[in-house]
């Protein structure tokens, strides 16, 4: 079960201090639209950037750290075109390109390499090549466009609970203005920037938030300067 906002201000405070965190923020639950900004050692590394998010806003997702939250906001469902709130572990990078020269584990997106969101599945929420039995329902890893070009998987929902939402990633807008079916995305040339700093042994985050939930972000990174 995922650990309460409240147990992890105690024990986890310092979990990802002085390490590297993505930290988006949205106005409220209904925002398509972000402000990116990164971090490291608490200090900003690059000037904070605006991001496409959910068409369907933002949910409560399945992370690191469950925040607080009120029975009135939203929980990320699978096919909501809700983008997950919550603390997130970033565990990949995928791409288009053969072999690239990064600091994290590298996923090349051939055409066989598929991401579930097939809850049915044993493979729901998993990147993989394609199975022998194939799911009902999938995303193809290489698209014909070039949303996919460079991304990033963010660790939501890792214990697979059935329709809690699958695949999702940092990724390249197909426009500057068109919101996502659940994933962030970005100008090419900003997620370049990030996949670049990126280093895997530095424990790299992904917070994703409403103003509202800044203050519980203060109480657990109390020096991350923001």
């Amino acid at each position: 079960m995922v650990k309460s906002f409240l147990i992890l201000i105690i024990c986890k405070i310092f979990l990802f201090a002085d390490e590297q965190i993505i930290l988006v923020i949205a106005d409220d639950f209904n925002s398509q639209k972000a402000a990116l900004s990164c971090f490291e050692d608490n200090k900003p590394v690059f000037d904070s950037f605006e991001v496409n998010i959910g068409k369907g806003g933002l949910g409560h997702g399945l992370g690191e750290i469950e925040l607080l939250h009120t029975p009135s906001e939203p929980l990320k469902q699978e096919g909501d075109k809700k983008a997950p709130v919550g603390i997130f572990t970033l565990d990949a990078v995928f791409g288009y390109d053969e072999d690239i020269k990064i600091k994290m584990p590298y996923l090349y997106a051939t055409k066989d390499l598929i991401c579930v969101d097939d809850s049915e599945s044993s493979f729901y929420n998993q990147i993989v090549k394609t199975p022998k039995v194939m799911p009902k329902s999938f995303e193809e890893m290489r698209r014909d466009d070039a949303q996919y070009e460079l991304g990033i998987v963010v660790g939501h929902n890792k214990e697979q609970i059935r329709e809690a939402g699958s695949c999702i990633f940092l990724h390249v807008e197909s426009s500057e203005d068109a919101p996502t079916a659940g994933c962030t995305s970005m100008k090419l040339e900003d997620i370049l920037k990030i996949v670049s700093w990126l280093d895997k042994s530095k424990n790299p985050i992904l917070i994703q938030i409403t103003k509202s939930q800044l203050g519980q972000i203060s109480k657990l990174y109390p020096k991350l300067e923001f």
